[in-house]
């Protein structure tokens, strides 16, 4: 009996060594790299086929908080293809605490598209989930005014090279920019300016509840002068055209 249980042992080792799974072996989760999904998640391409009011469930990375009132939270992320803006994703103070830039999170929501603008809707649930990603900003300058771009909305992207352009406020002077679209508000306001390139100008702003005026990139476009060259960095928001939030503002390289 001795013999025919160390027979069994041995054949137990030899096929154990060989890379067979023994029975009292534990199978794991396979570990996913930064640029792949969960089962039953959507590829950043199928979100974007996806049906406006249709139910999505994303993995993405935050890249910017804009805000959080009445446990509610707006979002810039991006993964590996593509942004994802989320508009007021229910949430606790607690919770939004700990979404840091490069925190992975798992959403569940309703497409949405307000004014050529595509996001999460309102309402949407979320869980953290473990990895990190932080997105370089992608060079679109050479984008602008092309069908091309609308392919990055929300992304972190930068511009270079573009030229201040002459605004007009409320009292119809030239001015660099303007508190509100329409030089309404007052400092605290969102900040609104023209840039152009190539012949073209495009409207830019500096979204005051992601960048408030105690930020650098509040009060460095409250410096420009028309006629200032300069680069910028920020999210390629959308509101019925190409309209960035800034995030950054420097003299030209």
């Amino acid at each position: 009996m001795k013999k025919f249980t160390a027979f069994l042992l041995t054949v137990s080792l030899v096929l154990g060594s060989a890379g067979m799974v023994l029975a009292d072996e534990t199978e794991t989760e396979p570990t996913l790299t930064p640029e792949e999904k969960s089962e039953g998640v959507m590829t950043h391409e199928e979100y974007m086929a996806a049906a406006v009011d249709d139910e999505v469930t994303i993995e993405t990375y935050v890249q910017a908080k804009q805000s959080w009132w009445e446990d509610k939270a707006t979002l810039y992320t991006q993964d590996h293809d593509g942004a994802y803006f989320i508009y007021n994703m229910t949430c606790s103070e607690e919770d939004y605490d700990k979404l840091e830039v490069g925190t992975k999170i798992r959403v569940t929501g309703y497409k949405a598209e307000w004014e050529g603008e595509i996001e999460i809707a309102e309402g949407a649930t979320f869980e953290i989930l473990d990895g990190e990603y932080v997105a370089e900003p992608l060079d679109v300058t050479d984008l602008l005014g092309t069908d091309e771009l609308i392919d990055h909305q929300n992304e972190l992207v930068s511009f270079k090279g573009m030229t201040v352009e002459a605004k007009e406020d409320a009292d119809g002077n030239e001015a660099a920019f303007v508190y509100n679209w329409d030089g309404s508000g007052q400092d605290g306001d969102d900040l609104y300016f023209d840039v152009s390139l190539d012949g073209e100008t495009y409207t830019f702003t500096v979204e005051s509840y992601l960048c408030d005026n105690t930020t650098d990139v509040y009060n460095a476009v409250k410096e420009l002068k028309v006629g200032d060259v300069i680069d910028m960095e920020g999210f390629l928001y959308w509101y019925q055209g190409v309209n960035p939030h800034i995030t950054s503002v420097a003299a030209a390289e």
